[in-house]
């Protein structure tokens, strides 16, 4: 498709009608990193990942030739089913929806995208599971104090992160203590007797495309599989797994690990690049093996690995907050959150917009706290 800017008039486009070449030039120069916007990933998303599907593109222009900004957004009513005027951020299949600013426009971006979204007849914007203490919410921030506003965070969490610049033995020796340690090497040692434990990184599009076949076996045969959510189990969502990390391998931003016993997978685990950060996706164990905590060793040897590069600042764990696996291990924090950007000054449909999401967030909580118990209890494998 030709690159150009959306004539006045456009304030939304499909997103598959965003200049790959344009995306790809934001993600580089972005702000704030967020692998799960890079346009081989969310674009994969797009295409058949179940319930994600058909996003439109809320984005900012220099020029014709030039993004400064972009957010996948969907509609309140497709969100949230609630029939009010308000975008809100597609989910990319990550728990990351941080936009993407370029680094030296990002105010300008900011303006542009408010503009597009009055103009798509919203009131408000919402942006889910989004970075509250990065550049791109600072840059939404001062805008919007300019006009008067300020942006409402809605829920807020903090999850699990790994400082990749320190050492990793100091990092898992502070986390988890010598005597836990401990307990994970005697673990480890009884998983060598089913073969040689040995931790495999697969980089290349050839390599990726079989270690991403390990992880979807694995995924689907534990209690991911039981419940249906197996990524493998859905058509659309193998094909948008498979093609994400084949396009990315190809740019150097995907990674899949895979901890094995002799020629036996015992875990396998998709890992995103942007800029310095890593992203760690998702997880699969086969629970044979559950009582030597195969997620847990794979992790630590995760752990060793991005520490070691020097490439890597910070680690994600895009993880649901206090994850009875990953917090004991990465002890930093990320503050993540729901953002409720309003688009004009004392408008009473915003009021109105929270009220509704408030009712359904206080319908929708008790059900969320039991599921999560029970799928907490699940992952401690």
């Amino acid at each position: 498709m030709n690159a150009r800017a959306p004539d006045i008039g456009e304030a939304l486009t499909p997103l598959t009608g965003i200049s790959a070449t344009q995306w790809r030039a934001l993600t580089e120069g972005a702000a704030e990193p967020n692998g799960y916007y890079l346009p081989e990933w969310e674009l994969a998303v797009n295409a058949s990942a179940r319930g994600r599907m058909n996003a439109a593109a809320l984005g900012a222009w220099r020029d014709a030739s030039t993004l400064i900004g972009l957010v996948p957004v969907i509609s309140m009513w497709r969100a949230y089913k609630i029939p009010l005027p308000a975008l809100v951020s597609a989910d990319p299949y990550g728990t990351l929806c941080t936009p993407l600013l370029d680094r030296e426009m990002a105010e300008e971006a900011v303006t542009s995208i408010l503009r597009r979204a009055r103009r798509a007849g919203a009131h408000a914007l919402i942006f889910r599971a989004t970075s509250l203490d990065g550049a791109a919410m600072k840059a939404f921030t001062e805008v919007l104090h300019r006009g008067g506003m300020q942006p409402l965070v809605l829920q807020s969490h903090v999850r699990a992160c790994l400082d990749a610049t320190a050492d990793a033995d100091t990092v898992l020796r502070d986390a988890l203590g010598a005597k836990k340690l401990k307990e994970l090497r005697r673990q480890r040692n009884r998983l060598a007797e089913h073969g040689a434990v040995h931790f495999d990184v697969a980089r290349t599009p050839v390599e990726i495309a079989a270690a991403v076949e390990t992880f979807l076996e694995l995924e689907a045969s534990g209690w991911k599989g039981q419940r249906g959510t197996a990524l493998g189990q859905d058509e659309g969502d193998a094909a948008f797994i498979r093609r994400a990390t084949s396009e990315l391998a190809g740019t150097g931003q995907c990674e899949i690990v895979t901890l094995r016993a002799g020629e036996t997978p015992l875990a396998a685990a998709i890992v995103l690049r942007h800029q310095d950060r890593a992203f760690y996706f998702k997880l699969g164990v086969d629970e044979r093996f559950a009582k030597f905590s195969p997620g847990v060793q794979l992790t630590l040897e995760l752990t060793q690995h991005l520490c070691a590069d020097p490439a890597i600042a910070m680690v994600d764990s895009t993880a649901n907050p206090d994850h009875p696996m990953i917090n004991p291990i990465w002890r930093g924090r990320l503050a993540i959150g729901d953002v409720l950007i309003p688009l004009r000054r004392n408008d009473p449909v915003v009021a109105l917009i929270r009220v509704a999401l408030r009712l359904r967030g206080a319908i929708r909580e008790p059900v969320r706290r039991i599921v999560h118990f029970i799928r907490a209890r699940q992952e401690k494998s």
